[in-house]
């Protein structure tokens, strides 16, 4: 028999999954066409640190100190990377790798020490759990009598997805421009840097969105994979961003079907599905290129024997 209540449950954690997985795959778009994937698994790694001393320094676990204080680190961490690769012969990947893990351990540092204070656990911000965010719900009035919204994760999820969404259509020529054609952006009076920090921020606010739900670790899957199974698809970018949270919302759906059939961890298996899917991919292209082949080994045959 069905229970409608587990349902709506139900519900609850595949629209907050979805919410998380499409804006991870927008911007995780921009990341990979611009050769700075590593730079997303940096931020969302290092966002821990502002998350946490945002919270020491005002005392507030409120949305907008938290997001302030991540995208204040996650801004700070992409000029410290850049900054150490010009001033150092280190490479780009290394100074990034520098940086992340310098932050991040800190934060796991302060998480440690203040414990009792810190409304954050270890194992929830490294691996997240999207099972549990039905219960701490938004009520609207009274705590007794007032009206129940929903899960907080899912509203904070949504106003983010909306900000990345409107940002992207908004700016989407220059962002285009400054992805593909750097020198003609410069030329252009498009102002490079400013984009760049633009996205950086885009991608803060929605891995501080993504941490309650899938984790600092298996949210770099969700920047990463749909993106990238969309770029072995993809003709333009606007096609590319619509593959990319199709892919997404399919890892989803996905994911979700299979851990409840194995009664696993739904982040871990949304993760699995996003990788399952873009080997699937890769799998398809290749047999379509060795048909390809066939074809044209069949027809080179066929004018030899004419």
């Amino acid at each position: 028999m069905l229970n409608l209540e587990n349902w709506i449950l139900d519900l609850w954690i595949i629209a907050t999954a979805s919410l998380v997985a499409a804006s991870c795959a927008m911007v995780g778009v921009f990341l990979i066409l611009r050769r700075q994937a590593l730079m997303g698994d940096a931020i969302s790694h290092s966002v821990l640190l502002g998350i946490v001393l945002a919270y020491l320094l005002a005392g507030t676990n409120t949305l907008w100190v938290m997001l302030t204080g991540a995208v204040i680190i996650g801004l700070l961490t992409a000029w410290l990377s850049e900054s150490l690769h010009k001033v150092s012969r280190l490479q780009s990947d290394a100074s990034i790798g520098i940086v992340f893990t310098l932050f991040f351990s800190i934060g796991v540092i302060l998480v440690s020490l203040y414990t009792g204070h810190i409304d954050l656990d270890q194992e929830c911000v490294l691996y997240g759990e999207i099972a549990f965010v039905p219960f701490d719900t938004v009520i609207w009035g009274d705590m007794e009598t007032g009206t129940d919204l929903g899960p907080r994760a899912f509203w904070l999820i949504l106003i983010v997805f909306s900000l990345v969404a409107f940002s992207i259509t908004l700016g989407f020529e220059r962002l285009k421009t400054v992805t593909f054609h750097p020198s003609l952006a410069v030329s252009l009076g498009i102002n490079i840097t400013f984009w760049h920090y633009f996205l950086m921020t885009l991608v803060s606010m929605t891995t501080v969105a993504s941490f309650e739900a899938v984790g600092a670790i298996l949210v770099v899957a969700l920047l990463i994979i749909p993106a990238s199974s969309a770029y072995l698809l993809a003709s333009s970018l606007k096609r590319m961003l619509w593959l990319a949270v199709a892919y997404s919302q399919g890892s989803v759906w996905i994911g979700y079907a299979l851990s409840y059939w194995l009664d696993s961890s739904i982040a871990a298996s949304i993760a699995v599905s996003a990788g399952a899917l873009l080997a699937l991919t890769l799998l398809v292209i290749q047999i379509r290129k060795w048909i390809q082949q066939q074809h044209y080994a069949k027809q080179l045959q066929s004018g030899e024997s004419a």
